[in-house]
């Protein structure tokens, strides 16, 4: 790396769906961050693996890691655990941390204990930090359901980091992770607002206030429930923060 230069993460986006949508070509939420040699993804929901063996060979990943155990942010840890079981012999197995639960639901979804086992090597998350290859993930628990968790990925010695929300309930509980200059990769499920009672999401005025109270570098936005306008959802976001706002779609690239 020439003297003066910080490594980089690049952001893919091979999915940024909802549980449910009517958009063609949408896939669940995942998110392939890779600097240097390591590769990680962030979730991978329905539809998203064919995405992200597009962009790399799957069994090369460093982790997988699943910020909650709702079925719209793991789904396609089947369809990789198959590709890795199936594709290669000897078999190849790539790292899950999840909440713990995960390799219980997925064998059941099949009827068959092991399952998971056969090419997934599952474990659970911990709060605080960790470094997997060149990457730092610091993870802390926010309000969705009872085991769910956020993420900041940086670059192994410093830097700018991208903070994911994964499905989020209160933005007080990402303040922990947002250093100034971060990108946020939030959730904005209720585009707009308000959010309706008791559905444990955010909106754009609350990602906008999480930003400009940060000073976060930019802003990402996600997970858009199907009927939200992404114009009317970004403008109530810059009406708070007058940072860069970009909703996000699967195939894109950024730099962070």
């Amino acid at each position: 790396m020439p003297a003066g230069r910080s490594a980089t993460i690049q952001l893919d986006v091979p999915g940024a769906g909802p549980a449910y949508t009517d958009r063609p070509g949408s896939a669940g939420a995942a998110y392939l961050l890779r600097s240097g040699s390591t590769a990680i993804v962030l979730d991978l929901g329905q539809g998203a693996f064919p995405r992200l063996a597009a962009r790399l060979e799957p069994s090369s990943l460093d982790a997988v890691l699943v910020s909650h155990l709702h079925p719209d942010h793991f789904i396609d840890l089947v369809a990789l655990r198959h590709y890795l079981r199936w594709q290669f012999q000897p078999t190849r197995r790539v790292r899950v941390i999840a909440p713990a639960g995960l390799e219980t639901r997925i064998d059941a979804l099949h009827d068959e204990p092991g399952f998971s086992a056969a090419s997934l090597d599952v474990e659970p998350i911990a709060v605080g930090s960790i470094d997997i290859g060149g990457l730092r993930v610091e993870a802390v628990r926010v309000t969705h359901t009872n085991d769910s968790h956020a993420f900041r990925v940086s670059v192994v010695g410093g830097g700018v980091g991208l903070v994911y929300s994964g499905d989020c309930g209160r933005a007080e509980d990402l303040e922990p992770l947002v250093r100034a200059g971060d990108a946020i990769l939030s959730e904005v499920s209720f585009g707009p607002g308000p959010v309706a009672h008791d559905a444990m999401h955010l909106d754009g005025p609350a990602v906008g206030a999480l930003a400009a109270k940060s000073r976060a570098g930019r802003v990402l936005l996600t997970h858009l429930q199907m009927g939200f306008d992404p114009i009317a959802t970004i403008e109530s976001v810059a009406a708070i923060y007058d940072g860069p706002i970009d909703l996000v779609e699967p195939g894109e690239q950024f730099r962070i």
